[in-house]
């Protein structure tokens, strides 16, 4: 049987959907709690779970009680070996860090843990040996390179393992941001440690690479044509602005002021909102015309579920996928190496309803279609 090891952070990407920019320090996730936040975490375990039930009998689980595991175990329809508890209701990182020293010393075969790159700082700091590990991507802020893609990619993997398939290791950057910068609309991601990671580039995501696009004079190109869109539809449209240099970019060149790592809402040429959650976004489209500007993260090809979960599945419905418009310069294409464009919005379903080809805009009037998983 293969053991594996699971912890969940329960509070990882709380602060997603409410554009608090992480989840990171016990005021932040009460602001976002204040706001209505949901835990998603817990769920997006059990969806690894649950696409492994047929391999039942051939998985032994090992957790830690309640919302750091157990419980979403036991909802994939799994009955787990606890070998301990969180100290409280409030988890925080000592707990994550006490489950992952017992996992170890329990010889899993593979650790799962769900969270961020909070969550992936505090795996590699327990850690007191290289042992393989695969996150489940559940934060706000991942740009890591030792998550699957998705959850049901994380099963993949774990697939592969039950199959026998010669699976191999590699090693996996673990980085993190500076939250506070992260608010003030600076990037400042820094490398913190290294964990082994299955070598399975199709299911498990490379690590961001930062830095603004290094062609400025192709970046004002599309910025141009998306700004003669945009002034050019009907006035009651609403654009939806999502974060990132890119998508900044075209802010720019329209002279409106724009939050980097925030989303905001333009109407008739005009930014009438800036920085919304999730609730705010829904709430400003109603009965509206939505369209939804977004880039990809470079280096890994990640479209929705990093880093932009305020634009939330039924906001992407409303629009629809043929007002979803994806920017990027063809250099950042050639970046992905053939990888596709990956979704991770939260809801499966969409995600199966936005895989195939989407056209993206690589210039004046210029677009290629590129595959989408």
């Amino acid at each position: 049987m293969l053991r594996l090891g699971i912890v969940v952070n329960p509070l990882a990407g709380i602060g997603g959907p409410t554009a608090m920019k992480g989840s990171d320090g016990a005021e932040v996730i009460a602001e976002a709690q204040r706001r209505g936040a949901d835990a998603r975490a817990g769920e997006r375990a059990r969806r690894t779970l649950a696409a492994l039930i047929d391999r039942r009998e051939d998985l032994s689980i090992l957790t830690w009680d309640g919302a750091m595991g157990a419980d979403a175990v036991r909802a994939a329809g799994f009955e787990p070996e606890v070998l301990g508890a969180p100290r409280a209701s409030a988890t925080r990182a000592e707990d994550t860090r006490a489950a992952v020293k017992a996992l170890a010393e329990a010889e899993v075969d593979l650790l799962l843990f769900v969270g961020g790159d909070g969550t992936a700082r505090d795996v590699c700091s327990a850690l007191a040996a290289p042992r393989p590990v695969l996150g489940i991507p559940a934060g706000v802020k991942m740009h890591s390179g030792v998550y699957a893609v998705t959850p049901e990619a994380a099963a993949a993997v774990i697939r592969q393992l039950l199959d026998g398939e010669l699976v191999g290791l590699e090693t996996g950057e673990v980085r993190d941001i500076d939250e506070a910068e992260l608010r003030a609309g600076r990037v400042n991601s820094r490398w913190f440690g290294e964990l082994q990671v299955p070598a399975e580039p199709r299911w498990v995501q490379q690590t961001k690479i930062g830095g603004r696009e290094s062609e400025p004079l192709v970046l004002e190109e599309v910025a141009a044509w998306i700004a003669e869109l945009i002034t050019t539809a009907p006035a009651s449209d609403l654009w939806v602005i999502g974060p990132g240099s890119t998508t900044a970019a075209v802010m720019a060149h329209m002279n409106l002021p724009n939050t980097l790592l925030g989303v905001d809402l333009i109407k008739g040429g005009a930014c009438i909102a800036q920085d919304l959650d999730a609730r705010g976004l829904l709430a400003q489209t109603q009965d509206a015309t939505v369209w939804i500007l977004i880039t990809f993260i470079g280096g890994q090809g990640h479209l929705l579920g990093r880093g932009n979960q305020q634009i939330g599945p039924e906001l992407v419905r409303r629009a629809g996928r043929e007002r979803l418009m994806v920017i990027a310069t063809r250099s950042k294409l050639a970046a992905l190496d053939g990888r596709p464009l990956q979704v991770d919005s939260g809801d499966p379903d969409l995600d199966r309803e936005l895989a195939g080809y989407l056209p993206i805009f690589t210039g004046y009037d210029d677009r290629v279609l590129y595959p989408v998983a």
